[in-house]
């Protein structure tokens, strides 16, 4: 096989493995494999593979096929199927109540989805029910706005099938009456220690002095702690024991005194759970029986263990999982937040952010993100991803889904306005989607005006045979454009490249914002005002767009993916 079919070959199978583009970089490792020799050329071979790759993506995805059918049809066969995924089993399913717990610093983001994605596939194998709790203890690092963001986040991903909502800040009357009857039974107690004297002790396993106090004493206390107590000046600690051989599980704190202004319950409450007493106090009151968690929590459920077994309660199963470390995204509530707040970024639903509000704005679906989860998987490894990476696996999920609901239409970005000189009078209905045949067809009018691409135009080359896509074709005689005729079998056979158009009269000023925050203009095709605000749909040869706006005249897109 010579160097040009060789990069031809591997060019047409990459560009129908990603949407009719090939991309550069992985068509050259490729070529060096099968032929190692060519690497004394590599200069050469880089330049031969840029023009080629031009070529292939300027071609159908139909046409692709047809090439490569001919060229390496071995390249072809389709890859067996790898098996469905599937989660572990869950031990004691015949109820099953899961709780996804964010805290209110701000909307949910990609490591959120993931979790909560889990927790939303586990509920529906079981017919179980999935509780959202917001974690708003903490009145130091709350955004007021969080609570509905939150919300509408996490109805959105599970479909609806959030069962019930519970914000920790009305439950604060349950804390103390745990905390009241645990101090009660001796298995906790009120600590005024200077905190550094306590750890110096505990680092001992050296109990503090307030420890064996009278429960009548700490009972007393309690009560202080709501009036003259200030902040700093007591914690309620658990019981445990102070010779554990690790530090973490020693007489852990469980409820302290915090004078921060709360956005929801103002001033009104002073005396605040720590996490893993308001957890584990939910999770028994709301039935919770199989938990996911970040393996770095495995302490966490160590400590809250004693709660269990003080108050006799049984301990939900535990599933534990990696984190995934996003190393080029930003998926850090607060500091997005300040970034929001000076102005570089619009909101959370900015373009460029990784967040919920921004990729659902964007087009993409629940499904997607449940079945990136599942792909993922419960493993206690945990992945390192990048923005590439991550993207590239969710925008395949997402093309499963919205490909066949999507239809099709032509948009022409950076259009300029040619003359085909002698074109006929026509009349050409293109299908809305190339698969459906029954959802429609657009109608064009056509004569010898066109919009092609500046791009296109400039790559003309004299006496080679062109075709305007299911129009017509033509060539360029002398520096002007004219028919040579309507038959799509001797482009097939003599044709240089197939170029996207619109007919000059009849298109609709089009704008799409790009994830890098850029503007794409240029014109669509008049039957795209029919389209509804959030319908998502493919511009051909330039990738799937969701209808963001429309003005009186203009349409805005956001770009989703190719």
């Amino acid at each position: 096989m010579n160097i040009k079919n060789l990069i031809l070959k591997y060019a047409l199978q990459n560009a129908i493995k990603f949407n009719g583009k090939a991309s550069q970089g992985a068509i050259i490792g490729k070529v060096f494999s099968e032929s190692p020799e060519l690497k004394k050329k590599a200069k050469e071979i880089s330049r031969q593979i840029q023009k080629i790759v031009k070529e292939v993506n300027s071609l159908k995805i139909e046409e692709q096929v047809l090439k490569l059918e001919k060229l390496a049809p071995e390249l072809l066969k389709k890859k067996k199927k790898q098996e469905k995924k599937e989660l572990p089993e869950l031990k004691n399913t015949k109820k099953v109540i899961m709780r996804f717990e964010p805290s209110p610093s701000g909307a949910l983001h990609i490591g959120h989805a993931y979790v909560l994605a889990l927790n939303y596939a586990y509920c529906k194998k079981y017919k179980g029910k999935l509780i959202l709790r917001i974690g708003d203890t903490n009145p130091a690092n709350i955004y007021p706005d969080a609570y509905k963001l939150i919300e509408k986040d996490a109805k959105w991903l599970t479909k609806n099938a959030i069962s019930k909502v519970v914000i920790q800040s009305d439950r604060l009357d349950i804390y103390y009456d745990y905390a009241e009857k645990l101090i009660s039974m001796g298995k906790a107690y009120v600590c005024t220690c200077d905190p550094d004297s306590f750890r110096e002790l505990i680092s001992k396993k050296t109990t503090c002095p307030c420890r064996n106090l009278s429960v009548k004493e700490h009972l007393q206390r309690f009560d202080k702690m709501f009036g003259e107590y200030g902040e700093g000046d007591a914690v309620v600690r658990i019981k445990t024991d102070v010779a554990h051989k690790n530090p973490a599980m020693r007489d852990w704190p469980a409820l302290r005194i915090n004078e921060h202004e709360h956005p929801r319950t103002l001033n009104k409450y002073k005396v605040w759970p720590l996490m893993n007493f308001s957890v584990v106090v939910d999770d028994i009151e709301l039935g919770v029986t199989h938990i996911i968690r970040a393996k770095d929590h495995a302490d966490n459920a160590k400590r809250q263990e004693y709660i269990y077994n003080y108050l006799n309660k049984k301990i939900p199963q535990t599933i534990f999982v990696g984190r995934i470390n996003f190393e080029d995204l930003k998926i850090s509530a607060s500091e997005i937040r300040k970034l929001i707040e000076y102005g570089k970024y619009t909101g959370w639903d900015d373009i460029r952010l990784p967040f919920l509000p921004a990729l659902r704005r964007r087009g993409y679906q629940p499904e997607a993100f449940i079945r990136y989860a599942l792909d993922v998987g419960i493993s206690l490894n945990d992945k390192t991803t990048n923005e590439k990476e991550f993207f590239k696996s969710l925008n395949s999920f997402n093309k499963n889904i919205i490909d066949k609901k999507s239809n099709r239409y032509f948009f022409i970005q950076e259009p300029k306005e040619t003359i085909i000189e002698n074109s006929p009078k026509q009349e050409i209905k293109i299908n809305l989607h190339p698969d459906f045949q029954k959802r429609g067809k657009r109608t064009f009018k056509t004569k010898d005006k066109f919009y092609i691409t500046t791009e296109d135009y400039n790559e003309l080359e004299e006496s080679k045979l062109y075709r305007l896509m299911d129009c017509l074709n033509f060539k360029k005689i002398k520096n002007k454009l004219v028919f040579h005729s309507l038959d799509y079998t001797e482009y097939k056979e003599k044709g240089k490249k197939i170029i996207h158009w619109l007919p000059k009269e009849k298109s609709v000023d089009v704008e799409v914002l790009m994830p890098d925050n850029a503007k794409v203009e240029g014109f669509g095709e008049n039957s795209l005002l029919k389209l509804k605000q959030g319908d998502i749909v493919q511009f051909e040869r330039f990738g799937f767009v969701r209808l963001d706006k429309k003005d009186k005249n203009k349409l805005r897109f956001w770009f989703c993916h190719r």
